[in-house]
């Protein structure tokens, strides 16, 4: 029975991607959603993304080529940024608490000007050894965020506030360099002006290129990482 449901799943999973793709919804020479968006999305297992995606490629539909992935590391542990770093670092089994530090309306104006109105959510991450990174998080000012400065974060999480209002992040881009630390920053995560941190930019949008959420984050160069994955995909 079990493989029968399985099959049942796979064969649903292979059928809408196969129509989305001749119909035009996914066109020429666009990357397919990753194995965890699928998985999430169709509710099945990466081993049945996978095996869809096989059977894709089987019909010519698809094509594989070398890919980058990277992933985020937290003291050498890697952390699932589709789940909210709350739950990643829980998970991971660090002692990390979030410190909300605010929400209020605007954002970077290169995020406004491409999405139109936002607000953003500042939050700091402590360790027991002190603040390990500074984040701000924009989001759509848009439906059941236009409120959101008022009515704060569902439980206090932003990928939940995020699920609440019907967003889902299918694809986007992430940037790395360093950055020194401004007078605002250092005092909040208690080190000295100019000292040099990670920073992070990522975005991430729906299938159509609407803002699901763009966060710049500060991080600790001690405690966090980031990890390159490359090879067939």
């Amino acid at each position: 029975m079990s493989g029968q449901v399985g099959f049942s799943k796979r064969a649903r999973l292979v059928e809408d991607l196969t129509e989305r793709i001749r119909s035009g919804r996914l066109a020429r020479g666009e990357r397919l959603p990753g194995e965890n968006q699928l998985a999430a999305a169709y509710q099945v297992s990466r081993g049945t993304v996978r095996s869809a995606l096989s059977e894709l490629q089987r019909r010519k539909l698809i094509a594989t080529e070398t890919g980058v992935g990277s992933f985020v590391t937290f003291d050498g542990v890697a952390l699932d940024q589709s789940v909210g770093w709350a739950r990643a670092l829980a998970d991971a089994g660090s002692d990390v608490t979030v410190e909300l530090l605010g929400i209020e309306r605007g954002g970077p104006a290169e995020v406004v000007d491409r999405h139109g109105p936002v607000v953003t959510v500042r939050r700091l991450r402590r360790a027991a050894t002190g603040p390990v990174s500074l984040e701000s998080s924009t989001l759509p000012a848009t439906g059941a965020l236009a409120d959101l400065p008022a009515r704060g974060l569902v439980d206090g999480s932003i990928t939940k506030t995020l699920r609440a209002a019907g967003l889902t992040g299918i694809r986007g881009e992430q940037w790395i360099s360093t950055a020194p630390l401004d007078d605002e920053s250092a005092t909040l995560l208690e080190r000295s002006p100019g000292e040099l941190f990670l920073h992070s930019a990522r975005t991430t949008l729906t299938d159509d290129g609407a803002l699901v959420e763009h966060v710049e984050s500060l991080l600790d160069p001690a405690r966090f990482r980031f990890h390159l994955t490359f090879g067939a995909r």
